[in-house]
């Protein structure tokens, strides 16, 4: 029973402080509303923050339905990181459900420049550096203890987004000019197709949940011919069977596995550079 004196007391005689548990820091909790900005996210906060999101890999976040366990998360999270720009519609009500008064809201594209209302500007690496720099300022402010480290991480990380989006142009410069024409799925590549000098033809579901009409879908096989597209470029998460549509008509190839809204499950596309990466080998395959 006198373990507990004796050891106060050695710890006194060499200037070391006890810290109770119960007193000791909580690992700051970050909530994201997509898994491709818990991807941003990990590599800044390291193992300083605890990150989760609240759709799941292979959702799409312009059709998720919170649960109540989304709710938990939230009132239970010091920092929520969401996109914003009109992606996550449902996001307000849960907040407001999960009571958190404390709870600090980064928006990523506040200030940033939407272009037609679409709100996947993480598909530019050089946007996502600003991404970046909000998050890492965020977690900075709600952690000062491992601010140094944040900001440590955070230049590290953004050096090797500069470096994503160099290799990523020389790859995409590699396809004949007259190739680089895309016709997507799903509409969330208007940043990646403008920095890097690609060609959107046409998109096949305009708005989340709303299948094309006959004169569209004819409109998309018209352009395909005219351009000769190569192929319609689509999402795991999204139903084939409009694709498949299109791309009989059209007489051209899907390709079926690129990523956006959401990381995968294999390594390759589980970070956002190895998501970027990926793509991007891919479009340039499917186009040469």
């Amino acid at each position: 029973m006198r373990a507990l004196p004796v050891i106060r007391a050695a710890a006194v005689a060499l200037g070391v402080v006890l810290v109770p548990l119960a007193a000791q820091a909580r690992q700051l909790q970050v909530v994201t509303t997509l898994t491709t900005l818990a991807a941003l996210v990990q590599p800044i906060a390291g193992p300083d923050a605890a990150v989760t999101s609240l759709v799941p890999v292979g959702a799409s976040p312009e059709e998720y339905q919170p649960s109540p366990a989304d709710i938990v998360k939230l009132h239970n999270a010091d920092i929520l990181i969401e996109n914003g720009a009109g992606l996550e519609t449902w996001l307000a009500r849960t907040i407001a459900n999960a009571k958190n008064p404390t709870l600090r809201v980064v928006v990523c594209t506040d200030g940033l420049p939407i272009r037609d209302k679409n709100p996947h500007l993480w598909m530019d690496p050089l946007l996502a550096r600003l991404y970046v720099a909000k998050i890492a300022a965020a977690l900075e402010r709600a952690d000062p203890t491992h601010s140094m480290s944040y900001a440590q991480r955070a230049r590290t990380y953004d050096k090797a987004i500069v470096a994503l989006a160099v290799r990523t142009s020389r790859k995409i410069q590699t396809i004949p000019a007259a190739q680089r024409t895309m016709i997507v799925y799903h509409n969330a590549w208007e940043y990646y197709a403008r920095r890097f000098g690609l060609r959107l033809l046409g998109v096949l579901e305009v708005s989340p949940g709303r299948d094309p009409s006959p004169s569209e879908v004819a409109h998309l096989v018209d352009l395909a011919k005219r351009y000769h597209a190569r192929a319609i470029f689509t999402e795991p998460e999204y139903s084939p069977k409009l694709a498949q549509a299109l791309a009989h008509s059209a007489g051209i190839k899907i390709v079926a596995d690129l990523y956006d809204d959401s990381v995968g499950t294999d390594p390759r596309v589980a970070t956002y550079i190895g998501m970027i990466d990926y793509d991007t080998d891919t479009i340039v395959n499917a186009l040469k």
